[in-house]
């Protein structure tokens, strides 16, 4: 433990850390040397080519496991790890090594340990050796050999609680450098912490559920309306070995704040029942009903009893609200109603009563817009992070987490190192092993802190953490388990925690919002769009007689269209919107005008027929046909206007043919123009234009066919009179009858046809 004198802000008096450096800095030296040679010999040999590595990075040491990860007094430690030889020449006589390193003083001591790379002779420390080493024959270049090394923890020399760097290295000869050195090592944190602290840090770690949307808002004509789903992707996330399916087996045994998207718990319900998939033109049935059940199950039991906070439907984009969307008329309304249907949602579903009163901005970063958009929907409560909202008062210690930042409202800010521990790929044990030593030693660090305080911190990790980056998670938190200096809080506790004096509770301006994130939002034209599809759903949803079927769907459509998960994904969010807009916008088209030829007009007044079509399976009220008469001079319509309206009423799956009386004036063509429109005057539709052609009958024409039938008449009578003299012995004479007149024909008053009417339609009066 010599070289412990050389880590800053250790325990020995300043004259034995001097004699210690120096020991070590001339011992070290012929090895420094040597290994300062030692590159340069092998890039000479190179030519100026790609360089393998050298000196202690010619070996990568990769600890694949470390257990027990905090250990008391009696364990044994086991470390397990894979080293890799990627130098040129083979490694010979080579030895895995143990090194304990001195106690480490604050969080900043750890992060500065965690950054360096290489052995350096003087700095890091010496080799427990003996017994407790793996020897290496032989190492071939490019070869990877598994080791394990365990060791009582009481022959680790550890002193007082706190925490410990311990190394793993390889030493070895090669052909170049045939004497033992050091060719790879990696660090790592031993947190020491032999019995519960009287003071204990309360930590609130979050646990997200949520995931990206897959339900679309088209829905079947079913009574139950069957929802469609555009993918039946989010099955593999609920099968065993899943990412939703790990979260919740592994949530369920830590104690942990449940943060849940509903629109997740939505989707998955009504997979639990019937459900369809897109798949190309059509649909078909889907097939998870199996998959979804078990995973509710599953969830509702392990929430029975735990802390469970409901975000906003769909979990809006709150800085995409606030930089793009807040100026577009109407957004904000959005966001109030995805707030309003969370609670509800999630206690239907779950059974549990959860909190709706956080709001949880995108990697906890804010600014005074971001907080005015995410309090006008009702949050009290705004999960922030300590990036954003940053100490700027120079703290020796990391305050409590609960922050009053005015206007009632509460910054509860989550721990940056701790929330990002787990970030990045954590599918390799190596890399999962050292985030899960760092964050309980930067937990045992904050603890160790002197405030003569107990604080509370919170973890925010990732919105979607992959399933390697939960095992993660649930490994560092089963560490902490026997809260030997933590002890669980849940989030709704930790934002009533009393808040630290001295904690900033200044929120950043809108010039520090990260450029990163906001490069990644949405754009204003996405609000536009969602602003144009609401308005068309608002004049849709006022005819139909069943509104709420229409109405729910789309209104959730909306709602996912500003998730926080379409970060990244701007093609894929364009392509979601343009679905709903287009889905809408047929819907809609389904109650029409048929389109009508010309029409030809005989005679003073007569009755124009217009027909609409409602093929919709829903029937359809509060709608008003208007026809104009483009030139009432010469057509005029019922008492004498230009215009003329009826209302509309149609069943589903029906048409209704609403005749106009007319009255016409002047022979001619007219122009008509139909249009519906509802209730309010706002036109629904498209207008469909014919032409009324006016041939009305004058008193001459008619007193010349008048003459033409009298003639007719009267030559018919001369015939008879010739064939009566014509017949031998007469005839009998006349019974005195009227000649039979013929009646009047039948009106056709048969069904209307949906098609348009044929060339020349004439209308009788």
């Amino acid at each position: 433990m010599a070289e412990a004198a050389d880590i800053q802000g250790i325990g020995p008096s300043p004259a034995r850390r001097w004699l210690r450096r120096t020991a070590a800095t001339i011992i070290g030296a012929p090895i420094v040397a040597v290994l300062l040679a030692g590159p340069t010999a092998s890039a000479a040999q190179t030519g100026g080519t790609a360089k393998a590595p050298t000196g202690s990075e010619t070996v990568d040491v990769s600890l694949n496991t470390l257990a027990p990860s905090a250990p008391v007094k009696g364990d044994k430690l086991t470390v397990s790890g894979t080293v890799t030889n990627r130098g040129k020449e083979a490694i010979t006589q080579a030895e895995v090594d143990l090194r304990v390193g001195p106690r480490l003083y604050g969080r900043m001591s750890i992060d500065a340990a965690a950054k360096r790379t290489g052995y350096v002779p003087g700095s890091d420390p010496a080799p427990l050796g003996g017994k407790y080493t793996v020897k290496l024959a032989k190492l071939s270049s490019g070869i990877s050999q598994d080791f394990t090394l365990s060791v009582p923890v009481d022959k680790l020399g550890l002193g007082d609680d706190g925490v410990y760097q311990l190394g793993v290295s390889l030493s070895g000869q090669t052909s170049q450098a045939r004497y033992d050195h050091v060719l790879g090592i990696q660090r790592t944190f031993l947190p020491w912490q032999q019995e519960q602290r009287d003071s204990r840090t309360e930590v609130t770690y979050l646990w997200p559920l949520i995931a990206s949307p897959h339900v679309t808002a088209e829905t079947g004509s079913d009574d139950q309306q069957t929802p469609v789903f555009a993918d039946d992707d989010l099955a593999a996330e609920l099968a065993p070995g899943g990412r939703l399916e790990q979260l919740v087996s592994l949530g369920s045994q830590l104690p942990v704040t449940w943060v849940i998207d509903p629109d997740l718990l939505a989707a998955v319900d009504a997979m639990a029942r019937n459900y369809r998939v897109k798949s190309g033109d059509t649909t078909v049935a889907g097939k998870n009903q199996a998959v979804a059940k078990k995973w509710l199950t599953s969830l509702q039991a392990a929430v029975s009893d735990g802390t469970v906070v409901a975000l906003p439907f769909a979990d809006p984009d709150l800085a995409s609200l606030a930089h793009r969307g807040k100026n577009v008329s109407g957004t904000l309304s959005h966001l109030q109603t995805a707030t309003d249907v969370a609670g509800t949602t999630v206690q239907t579903i779950l059974h549990v009563k959860p909190s709706t009163d956080f709001a949880w901005p995108v990697d906890g970063a804010v600014d005074p817009s971001i907080i005015d958009v995410a309090t006008s929907a009702g949050a009290h409560n705004i999960i922030a992070r300590s990036d954003s909202l940053q100490e700027t008062r120079g703290l020796s210690y990391t305050p409590t987490s609960a922050r009053p930042i005015g206007g009632g409202t509460t910054a509860v800010v989550a721990d940056a190192q701790l929330s990002t521990a787990f970030q990045g790929d954590m599918s390799k044990a190596g890399k999962s092993t050292l985030a899960v030593q760092k964050f309980l030693a930067q937990t045992l660090a904050l603890t160790e802190q002197d405030t003569g305080e107990e604080r509370s911190i919170v973890v925010a990790p990732q919105r979607m953490p992959t399933v390697a980056q939960a095992q993660s998670m649930a490994t560092a938190l089963h560490s902490l388990d026997d809260e030997r200096w933590t002890q669980s809080l849940g989030l709704v506790d930790a934002a009533e925690a009393k808040p630290d004096a001295d904690a900033t509770t200044s929120v950043p301006g809108s010039s520090q919002y990260p450029k990163r994130l906001r490069s990644q939002e949405l754009p204003t034209q996405a609000f536009q769009d969602i602003k144009s599809t609401q308005a068309s759903l608002n004049n849709f949803q006022v005819i139909l007689a069943r509104p709420e079927r229409v109405v729910t769907p789309f209104g959730n459509a909306v709602n996912r269209s500003m998730s926080t998960s379409w970060r990244g994904r701007p093609l894929e969010a364009q392509q979601y919107r343009d679905s709903v807009r287009t889905y809408l916008q047929g819907l809609i088209n389904e109650v029409q005008l048929i389109s009508k030829s010309d029409v030809t007009l005989s005679g003073r007044s007569a009755t124009i027929p217009v027909t609409v079509q409602n093929r919709l399976l829903q029937g359809v009220d509060h709608l008003v046909l208007r026809l104009k008469s483009e030139n009432a001079t010469r057509l005029r319509l019922n008492d004498g206007g230009a215009v003329a309206e009826q209302p509309i009423r149609i069943a589903g799956g029906h048409s209704q043919s609403v005749k106009f009386d007319a009255a016409a004036n002047i022979n001619g063509q007219v122009q008509m123009t139909a249009q519906l429109y509802t209730e309010d005057g706002t036109p629904y539709g498209g207008e469909m234009t014919f032409t009324v052609k006016v041939s009305e009958l004058t008193p001459t024409v008619l007193l010349v066919i008048a003459g033409g039938l009298l003639l007719l008449v009267l030559a018919g009578i001369r015939m008879y009179t010739q064939r009566k003299r014509a017949n031998a012995g007469g005839a009998a004479g006349d019974d005195g009858s009227d000649p039979e007149q013929p009646s009047d024909p039948t009106p056709d008053t048969g069904p209307e046809s949906g098609a348009p009417s044929g060339p020349g339609e004439k209308v009788e009066r």
